[in-house]
């Protein structure tokens, strides 16, 4: 294992040290605050009618039934929200989405009515006695017929100008070059990858609860959201196009515990608002959390990509070119919280850890008859399609060429001395050594002796595949000239506050929903200052008190967030340094800084402690300096940071019934300086787990009417303890030269390198048989099948 270095004691626990978690004793003694654990005096309950069509005219709605039920106080309609101009609202993607329909609902389980009631069960009876009546209008669930001249337009409010069911196109790369290169290629690939829809099935639904003062005229709302600034402006805009006097100085939006989010607690619901309109409009708080169902049915959706590549290479596997178009479904709306210059993401990283001359990525946007979307789950913004496209295309290269799958990345490889490098499709990475990970990998899991060991079961008939996955992500979103949401810059904040005796508070402009940022972030400060972890308290997740941040998602918080903790620590040891040099009658610049103190040089006994400063600085400061010791930071990256690593897994196939095992998985990743070995560790395994999902068990599915046929756990299948592997992980470090204190991110690494190496050793078990592809997920049913079409099994 790799040896992580140190540079305070155990007793401060700064970066390297496997600090126990410090939010940890409160959860595993079941005494974490939820959604659900918020309840306030006099609360109402808010309940959604959905639709049962994907599709339809609403002809009418009853609820005169629903209004006799005992406990119910309201029934809310889109016609009711449309006399209020809040029948639509933006979306994080400047598309735009109903609350609640006036007319014409979109998709299976989209929302049609609110009932408010004194009781969840209330509600839920209310919901039940609703009557709508509906006319079913044409389905469409197929992104490439949507495309289609004659199809139907689902969206006729974008106006006659827009008359048709495309969104966007987006392009990166030099498309003529890129031609060029594939033309005089000696070898081209080519390959139709769909990665289907998922969802991110946190183990906490989606709720909040809206709480409208009309004596302070102010909202507090209670919510499970990733990103609680934007959350708070969001609703400001839209207050104020429907002429409310909800401003945003009066609004507070408090996050609270958080179980899991993963990209798909950043997008504001209809839930959300109709809780917000009916607690403004009753004048009482009103609590709406989703059920299960409703959650796999109706929340934001993942992945959904449909995607063409072509590479081209010579006969000895050096790659040259590749060219992506893909069509990416996004159901009724665009959802998305992409950035505003990136409605695609970042899939334009397709050309991965590999050094090539041209490339060219498109993408087409396309409405359907599903819920809105395109979250980043566990990704940073579409970089697991890129990941798992390119990593597809290198092994069915390897396999076309006859050359060995890890030989074919060694010899593609951006090598180290070629830093920063600058991609053909745009971006510049900051480090790398993918060569040393990869190595380390095959070492690790002992590849030669695999690769034998497959010759062997091949001849007796058996089914044993190795695949790799040598992955670059892009993370920390991100510099300003860039990267936006909502014309909202990607920065990210931190202030600190140094108390008189020693003890510090810091607020962060990023919300956890469980990467442990109450501690990774003192370990920052600790780091910086000398001040015990122990004696450092993290806040986050209040907009009263917290600074303007733009959350957590896409692996940006230690990248963007951590570097503005770092700044703000070292602002406030710049002030120590003076603050001692009045204590110690030196001159600032003889002083030398190290293990929490300060002292002269020469003389390491003349010396004072950053506890000595803290006090100094309410007590004894000098003459025209600014009391206290305080720094806050808003840090705008000058670049994304670029984790890397490289993965190998080996899979068994039973014959019989189609049944994938997965016998090693061996992960190596960088992620460079690692400010919590544990903490990085259990981020990896998770990631791993929730690659290891997509790849062989989750996908959303739809039939020909819309219809969602993976609507509850019976059907959307998740990996527990039992299927998960046991996962081996090490790591290499290669620092980012630009940030702060080196840290990359690494929380969603995993989530993304998984997928394709599993894949792949799928495919390289069955490759001699003909097999040159799989989508995922690779079920037994689908795996059965192909060996049955190959004449394998019976």
């Amino acid at each position: 294992m790799t040896e992580i270095a140190t540079h305070t004691t155990p007793e401060v626990g700064g970066m390297g040290h496997s600090v126990k978690r410090k939010e940890d004793p409160r959860f595993i003694q079941g005494k974490g605050e939820y959604i659900e654990d918020v309840n306030l005096p006099g609360q109402l309950w808010l309940d959604i009618v959905r639709s049962p069509y994907a599709h339809a005219k609403i002809k009418s709605i009853d609820a005169s039934e629903a209004l006799k039920v005992p406990g119910v106080a309201a029934v809310v309609t889109g016609k009711d929200l449309e006399g209020y101009k809040l029948a639509w609202m933006p979306t994080l993607a400047g598309d735009k989405q109903m609350v609640l329909p006036v007319d014409t609902v979109m998709y299976q389980a989209q929302e049609v009515a609110a009932v408010i009631a004194t009781s969840r069960y209330a509600a839920a009876d209310g919901v039940a006695a609703v009557q709508v009546d509906y006319e079913p209008l044409p389905v469409i669930v197929d992104p490439f017929k949507a495309l289609e001249p004659d199809a139907f337009v689902l969206r006729p409010d974008r106006g006659p100008d827009k008359a048709n069911n495309h969104i966007w196109h987006w392009e990166s790369g030099d498309a003529a070059r890129t031609d060029a290169a594939l033309e005089a290629a000696e070898v081209r690939v080519s390959q139709d990858i769909y990665i289907p829809r998922i969802h991110v099935a946190s183990i906490e639904t989606c709720g909040c609860v809206a709480d409208w003062n009309p004596i302070r005229q102010q909202l507090t709302l209670h919510m499970t959201s990733q990103a609680p600034h934007a959350i708070r402006t969001v609703i400001a805009l839209v207050a104020a196009a429907a002429g409310l006097p909800i401003y945003e100085q009066n609004i507070r939006v408090k996050t609270h515990d958080i179980g899991g989010g993963f990209g798909g607690k950043v997008p504001v619901y209809p839930g959300y608002v109709l809780a917000v309109a009916a607690s403004f409009l009753i004048g009482k708080p009103v609590k709406w959390i989703e059920d299960r169902s409703e959650n796999l049915q109706a929340d934001s959706f993942a992945r959904d990509y449909h995607i063409h590549a072509e590479l081209g290479a010579t006969k000895a596997g050096k790659i040259t070119s590749l060219k992506v178009k893909t069509i990416a479904d996004h159901g009724y709306t665009d959802a998305a919280a992409d950035p505003s210059k990136f409605p695609a993401g970042l899939f334009n990283v397709i050309t991965g850890s590999y050094d090539f001359p041209e490339a060219f990525v498109e993408v087409d946007g396309v409405y359907t008859n599903k819920p809105p979307g395109g979250v980043a789950y566990r990704c940073s913004f579409r970089v697991t399609e890129a990941v798992h496209a390119i990593e597809r295309m290198v092994d069915i290269l390897a396999h076309e060429i006859g050359k060995d799958p890890a030989q074919v990345r060694f010899d593609n490889f951006i090598q180290p001395e070629q830093f920063p490098y600058k991609t053909p499709t745009g971006w510049e990475y900051d480090s790398g050594n993918y060569p040393a990970a990869l190595k380390k990998a095959l070492d690790i899991i002992g590849y030669n002796d695999l690769r034998k060991e497959q010759a062997e079961k091949r001849a007796r008939g058996e089914l044993m595949g190795i695949g790799i996955s040598s992955f670059t992500e892009i993370v920390g979103a991100g510099p300003s000239h860039d990267f936006d949401i909502l014309g909202l810059k990607m920065f990210d904040s931190c202030e600190i506050r140094v108390h008189p005796t020693g003890k510090v508070l810091a607020r962060i402009g990023v919300q956890t929903q469980g990467q442990g940022h109450e501690t990774t972030f003192a370990q920052i400060i600790a780091e910086e200052l000398g001040f015990p972890v122990a004696d450092i308290k993290i806040e986050y997740g209040d907009t009263d008190t917290a600074p303007y941040g733009l959350g957590t998602y896409a692996s940006r918080s230690t990248p963007v967030a951590g570097a503005a903790t770092a700044v703000a620590a070292r602002k406030i040891r710049a002030k120590a340094r003076l603050l001692a040099a009045h204590l110690l009658e030196a001159n600032p610049d003889d002083l030398e800084w190290e293990n929490g103190k300060f002292f002269v040089k020469g003389s390491p006994d003349r010396s004072k402690t950053i506890q000595e400063i803290s006090f100094a600085a309410y007590t004894n400061h000098p003459q025209g300096m600014e009391a206290g010791l305080e720094a806050v930071d808003y840090y705008d990256p000058p670049n994304l940071t670029f984790p890397f690593g490289s993965y190998i897994c080996v899979v068994d196939i039973d014959k019989g019934t189609g049944q994938v095992t997965v016998r090693r998985f061996v992960a190596v990743d960088d992620c460079g300086n690692i400010i919590n070995p544990m903490i990085v560790d259990g981020q990896i395994h998770g990631g791993l787990t929730m690659g290891f999902a997509p790849s062989l068990y989750e996908e959303i599915t739809y039939d020909e009417l819309g219809n969602n046929l993976t609507g509850t756990f019976m059907d959307y299948l998740l990996p527990t303890a039992v299927e998960t592997p046991a996962w081996e992980t090490d790591k290499t470090v290669t620092p980012s030269p630009h940030h702060p204190i080196g840290a990359k991110g690494v929380g969603e690494s995993a989530t993304v390198g998984a997928p394709p190496a599993i894949v792949n050793a799928v495919v390289d078990a069955m490759w001699h048989l003909g097999v040159r592809n799989v989508d995922i997920p690779m079920t037994p049913q689908k795996i059965w099948r192909i060996l049955r079409d190959q004449g394998v099994t019976a």
